[in-house]
């Protein structure tokens, strides 16, 4: 196992949340024009952070975030998690704990404009020419695109002023999974 980073001398807050990549049915992807921080200007997928003194859990938070973001109603079944990714020292503020799903199910209509941004569908080959964050060009693109059927566990070191550090830690290619389920606990 590679060695881990160095812890950075400044303790940051921690945050955790969802990213859900969005298809209509001619595959293009779902965007938002960001209207406030993070990611101010640029154009990510929507998501936003867990409701974690709730006891959310990043699949009901997929959920939540979809229908507040876009008006699309879903359930935490209607979700495929392909990656978890630990990102450390995002833009120097804040380390982030990222799940990113893929909806099941296609949306037709572009949702309307939001107080945090506007949406827009995008092929995969234009979102390369879009202004989008420097980590998802370098990271979280080329991971959606070799594991968005199957589920990948890795860290990004995101400090400024030095060169991302992407390590994974975890694999499991389309096909091999698991699945999730319910299960009750009697005891």
């Amino acid at each position: 196992m590679p060695a881990l980073a160095p812890t950075p001398a400044t303790p940051l807050a921690h945050r955790t949340a969802v990213l859900v990549f969005i298809e209509n049915p001619r595959g293009e992807l779902l965007l938002l024009l960001r209207a406030k921080p993070p990611n101010l200007g640029v154009w990510s997928p929507p998501g936003g952070k867990l409701e974690t003194s709730l006891g959310e859990s990043p699949f009901e938070c997929a959920a939540r975030e979809t229908l507040e973001e876009t008006g699309v109603e879903t359930t935490p079944d209607d979700f495929h998690l392909f990656a978890m990714i630990s990102e450390k020292a995002y833009e120097g503020a804040a380390h982030w704990l990222l799940f990113l799903f893929r909806l099941k199910k296609c949306v037709g209509a572009l949702p309307p404009a939001i107080a945090e941004g506007h949406f827009g569908f995008f092929s995969r080959a234009a979102i390369e020419a879009l202004p989008i964050p420097d980590t998802d060009r370098a990271a979280l693109w080329p991971i959606y695109d070799r594991h968005r059927d199957g589920f990948v566990a890795l860290r990004l070191d995101c400090a400024p002023g030095v060169p991302l550090r992407l390590v994974f830690e975890q694999v499991t290619p389309t096909g091999t999974s698991a699945g999730r389920g319910t299960a009750a606990n009697n005891t």
